[in-house]
């Protein structure tokens, strides 16, 4: 029995289509509160800032009470201020109200978020910044990025394509990144400080960006199918990391609604 979650947010809480809350969401995040069992919900976001979202997302009517983004640990990953974003306006409006300068010759470090407007130029962009001497840090690992009934490379794969071209490494702010789920158990252990990776299940729709590392640490994994995949066809070289898959998130509700 899991003694703590982490939950994602896209594809798993809500709808990549119309960002309503999916079949459970609302439930789950419910039984975890009523049950005082230790949770921290975990996305990718990185259009809206940090107190904003998660205030549209309690709005939607998931109550949730523990919540952790990449905006919220970026200055651990970063200490550059100077930085070159790609991504939409919304995200790179956000990096500037924390703190950060836009340098579009030569910035300390680029950053990347999901976009669905990326074109050769903008990778061609990515490179030459690279190749400065500027870092090369991701957002987030997302395997793919689904929009509009279309599926996009995710930041993941685009840090992929940029090591490849420029021989140079690159990092991650959020999912997958152990520094990021190392935040997220810190957040559990406010709520009980003897968990171990081992004690926690990670819940998400995107089995490449977010379950295997999590899987890597030691924590059970659970995909959703209400989300990026489908069908568990589509995760079959993937599915060592994958302990349980379920259609949705109300299958969990459900188990945590039973417990004594």
């Amino acid at each position: 029995m899991s003694l703590g979650y982490l939950i994602d947010v896209q594809g798993t809480l809500i709808s990549d289509a119309d960002k309503s809350p999916l079949l459970g969401a609302k439930e789950l995040i419910d039984e975890l509160n009523i049950k005082n069992i230790p949770y921290c919900v975990i996305t990718n976001n990185t259009k809206t800032a940090s107190d904003i979202f998660l205030k549209e997302l309690q709005g939607k009517g998931l109550n949730i009470k523990y919540y952790l983004d990449p905006f919220m640990v970026i200055k651990k990953v970063l200490n550059a201020r100077d930085i070159y974003p790609f991504g939409p306006d919304s995200f790179c409006n956000v990096l500037e109200s924390i703190g950060f300068r836009v340098d579009e010759d030569k910035p300390e470090a680029l950053l990347i978020a999901s976009h669905t407007e990326f074109n050769a130029s903008s990778f061609a962009k990515m490179i030459t910044l690279a190749q400065k001497g500027a870092k090369i840090i991701g957002m987030h690992g997302t395997s793919i990025y689904a929009k509009n009934g279309k599926t996009y490379p995710g930041v993941g794969a685009i840090l992929a394509m940029l090591s490849y071209a420029t021989s140079l490494s690159t990092s991650v702010v959020g999912k997958p990144s152990p520094l990021f789920y190392e935040r997220a158990l810190d957040i559990l252990r406010t709520q009980n400080s003897s968990l171990k990776w081992e004690d926690i299940t990670i819940v998400s729709d995107d089995a490449k960006g977010d379950l295997v590392g999590a899987k890597t640490l030691g924590m059970q994994t659970r995909l959703v199918l209400s989300g990026k995949v489908k069908s568990d066809k589509e995760v079959q070289p993937l599915i060592s990391h994958i302990d349980t898959i379920d259609a949705s998130v109300e299958k969990i509700a459900k188990e945590i609604r039973a417990r004594d």
